[in-house]
């Protein structure tokens, strides 16, 4: 088991390059299984998603080559298209292999996704837009077996902006016969991104970045290279422990247009924000203590669920209550029982936290609940008074390449403690 140590009270000061994103890399991953040839990637971040899918692209036949941020993929001749239980198990993103597998092999076979528990996360909207380009499905304890003699252009409109089913519905209709319209499609940057890497590899795709999307399938795509974006989650993650410690952080290699709404509400709390667009870089000040705000997540461009955990460690060091509604799953407040061990005053109504301020928290000893929620009581534990200690930081690794070595980087003292199994 890992632990995460932190001693508290260390304002954090410096500069730091973002990795490349994980939920841009995965389905690009997934994409790869669309051409018959390599695909390249680079900036591809070294976390344990990304592990698993290369994993299962190689369980499928696929010869992946991966090191110091550049991955070769070659999908010559995929030998398999079912996906063992003990992968999916693990990771959510493993569903993104539906659409490729069906577009390309006509068949595929997984069982229900894993991931971080925040919520229901069904995949009813994945299987419903495979099933309007002619797939049909059949579920029997547990696992779902998917079948496509052909798939063929049609319009899908998707009931929420589910970022997953846009995505898989888009990597299936670019090898459909035909023209497909999607309807009420995501609109996170990530998706731009993969629609960019499928024009990349010979799609014909319109109205990129915005919630209608017109795919006009063609018969093959070919290879290419491609360098996705730094990873606005990451970047958000940081700045927010910026906030926290009244610190001083630039970070760079990420687009400033995407976390508008985290940097609205980090100014709100009080903090200086100044963007240097053309460089891609973010500079956050604060000085002070931060002011309470009210914030409320949403599909993007509203703000990201994924940063709500970390601006819910922000709120417990406000002067003041603050208020943090969850729109997108009903279960992501897993954390904010956590945080109480540090003094944290966190009230759950439904959908809603309301958050008494205090400074400075108190040192605890915690459980990470999931990937930002572990990142999150990481946060905390920077305006602790004294050491405080993460478990379960396993999950963390499935999002950032290296949580304790960035902010070490940064000024912060935090280390990881790696326990041995017993008789080892």
């Amino acid at each position: 088991m890992s632990v995460i140590q932190v001693q508290g009270l260390c304002p954090l000061n410096g500069r730091i390059r973002i990795q490349g994103s994980k939920n841009a890399v995965l389905p690009m991953m997934a994409a790869a299984l669309l051409c018959r040839d390599v695909t390249v990637l680079h900036h591809v971040p070294d976390i344990a998603d990304v592990r698993i899918m290369a994993d299962i692209l190689r369980h499928l036949g696929c010869l992946v080559n991966w090191r110091q941020g550049r991955m070769e993929i070659d999908a010559s001749d995929l030998t398999r298209t079912e996906i063992p239980r003990e992968y999916v198990g693990k990771m959510r993103s493993s569903c993104l292999l539906l659409g490729p597998l069906l577009a390309r092999e006509g068949e595929a076979v997984t069982s229900y996704p894993g991931g971080c528990v925040i919520g229901k996360r069904p995949i009813d909207f994945h299987i419903h837009a495979l099933e309007r380009l002619g797939a049909s499905f059949r579920e029997q304890n547990g696992t779902i077996a998917a079948r496509a003699r052909k798939l063929f252009g049609t319009w899908i409109l998707f009931p929420y902006p589910s970022v997953g089913a846009t995505e898989n519905a888009l990597l299936a209709a670019v090898l459909a016969d035909g023209t497909t319209v999607l309807l009420n499609c995501a609109m996170e940057p990530e998706i731009e991104e993969l629609c960019r890497l499928l024009t990349a590899m010979g799609a014909r795709i319109k109205g990129i970045g915005g919630p209608e999307l017109v795919v006009e399938g063609v018969p093959e795509l070919h290879s290419c290279e491609f360098t996705p974006a730094g990873d606005r989650i990451c970047a958000g993650t940081y700045l927010a422990a910026a906030v926290i410690s009244r610190g001083d952080v630039v970070v760079a290699g990420v687009r400033p247009g995407e976390l508008l709404e985290p940097l609205k509400t980090m100014e709100r709390m009080g903090a200086a924000v100044s963007v240097r667009e053309k460089e891609k870089e973010i500079r956050v000040q604060m000085k002070k203590r931060p002011s309470p705000v009210f914030l409320e997540t949403g599909p993007y461009p509203r703000f990201p669920t994924d940063l709500q955990p970390v601006f819910l460690a922000a709120a417990c060091t406000c002067r003041g209550e603050s208020r943090i509604r969850e729109t997108v799953f009903e279960a992501r407040f897993a954390a904010a029982d956590e945080m109480k061990r540090f003094g944290a005053r966190i009230r759950t109504d439904r959908d809603t936290v309301h958050v008494k301020g205090r400074w400075p928290l108190g040192s605890a000893s915690v459980r990470a609940p999931d990937l930002r929620g572990g990142a999150a009581l990481v946060l905390a534990g920077m305006a602790a008074e004294g050491i405080s200690g993460i478990e379960d930081c396993g999950h963390i690794e499935r999002g950032y390449e290296d949580l304790c070595r960035d902010l070490s980087l940064l000024g912060a003292k935090i280390w990881m403690e790696r326990e041995s199994l017993a008789g080892s």
